[in-house]
């Protein structure tokens, strides 16, 4: 796109609140308004396509793979590259390309993938979440055992050396194998800790909150849980208002009434954000794929190991919204903000997740149905399911 163009929709959301027979104002690869379309400035060209809904791109900050590439398997640009085009097809314009445990030398290579997906500014690529190696074994859900270990002064080394060099970096540890010391070190340098697959008791998790951690990973899935006299990581993350979590409603992961309980407790500043935690076949017709040299299966909308560890999700970020708001007492406004608004402030891409001036020009055409039109990165068209663009 080279000539500003103006996006005219029945109500086009902004990340707060929607306004009603709008236009998004865009100018290259930037939003530069929203006004009602009877004040479109004259040298803004119409878009052929009026939308019912334009609402801003969603933010996924753990993606493990999808059109049939797993980052752990394709650690490169190109396996990070098709990762972010299947992911556009279901409204994601800003993504992490996530790498559970592994080796070192997958580590590496997925870090140079980063670097490189940065350089050639790949489409949806937002940073890396190295989920791993740096957990708790007794939750490690489906994480190969035999890869986890501590933080060494050598790993540290490793990440602060690549921090900065593929976009925002986001890291998933284990109290139980990395030192707050470690933690502080790796904040200062930039990078996002969050914790999960751990065991730790509230009273860690508070402790490393303060020094710096500012996320919980997948809420209730792989960590400690409330009880009546111990709250456990889940008790302390939805206390805490130093802290978002991500969490994975596909209505597998978590039983429905303690979504409800934790959207109920965590109203902020630290808010609930949506992840798809997607693998390789999101995208695909594929039933089956291997993960850290293991079969999986794809059956009945969840994926799974032979038995029943479940082995990330079968779902894309537009259907968790569909579904959220099926099975949950969300707003709508809410709903797009728990997939675009909320993980933007998580991981600090201040320019994405709102459609104001100066903001990414992420943005989406829905139907009244939820049903996706368009994905637009940058200004660009990068999915259409429109003969009209």
């Amino acid at each position: 796109m080279t000539k500003p163009t103006a996006f005219c929709a029945d109500r086009i959301f902004d990340g707060n609140r929607f306004t009603g027979k709008a236009a998004l104002l865009v100018d290259g690869d930037t939003v530069t308004g929203i006004v009602k379309q009877d004040s479109i400035p004259s040298h803004y060209a119409q878009h052929a396509n009026k939308a019912p809904m334009i609402v801003p791109g969603f933010v996924d900050l753990q993606v493990n793979g999808g059109g049939g590439a797993l980052l752990n398997e394709t650690p490169t640009q190109e396996g990070i590259a098709t990762i972010c085009e299947a992911h556009a097809r279901f409204g994601t314009t800003a993504l992490m390309p996530t790498l559970i445990t592994d080796g070192p030398d997958v580590r590496d290579r997925a870090l140079e993938a980063g670097k490189q997906a940065a350089k050639a500014k790949t489409a949806g690529f937002l940073g890396l979440h190295l989920e791993g190696p740096h957990l708790s074994v007794p939750r490690k859900g489906v994480h190969v055992a035999d890869f986890i270990r501590p933080m060494e002064e050598q790993d540290l080394s490793v990440l602060l050396a690549a921090q900065g060099t593929f976009g925002k970096s986001m890291i998933t540890i284990a109290p139980e194998n990395v030192t707050i010391d470690q933690v502080k070190a790796l904040v200062e340098a930039g990078w996002h800790v969050s914790l999960g697959h751990t065991d730790c008791d509230a009273e860690t998790a508070f402790a490393y909150f303060e020094a710096g951690a500012s996320m919980a990973t997948h809420l209730f899935n792989a960590m400690s849980q409330m009880r009546n006299r111990e709250p456990g990581l889940v008790g302390a993350v939805l206390t805490t208002d130093k802290a978002y979590c991500g969490m994975i409603a596909d209505g597998y992961h978590i039983a429905n009434a303690n979504m409800r309980v934790a959207l109920h407790a965590k109203q902020g500043p630290g808010r609930i954000f949506f992840v798809t935690d997607a693998m390789s076949p999101t995208g695909t017709d594929v039933t089956e794929f291997i993960l850290s040299g293991r079969q999986t299966f794809r059956r009945d909308g969840r994926l799974a190991l032979a038995d029943g560890t479940l082995a990330g999700a079968d779902i894309d970020m537009i259907s968790m919204v569909r579904k959220a708001l099926a099975t949950l007492p969300l707003s709508l406004e809410e709903a797009l903000k728990m997939a675009s608004r909320y993980p933007s402030e998580a991981i600090g891409a201040q320019s994405k997740g709102r459609l104001k001036p100066g903001s990414d020009a992420d943005f989406l055409l829905l139907d009244e149905t939820l049903c996706l039109q368009s994905t637009w990165i940058g200004g660009t068209c990068a999915h259409s399911n429109n003969n009209n663009n």
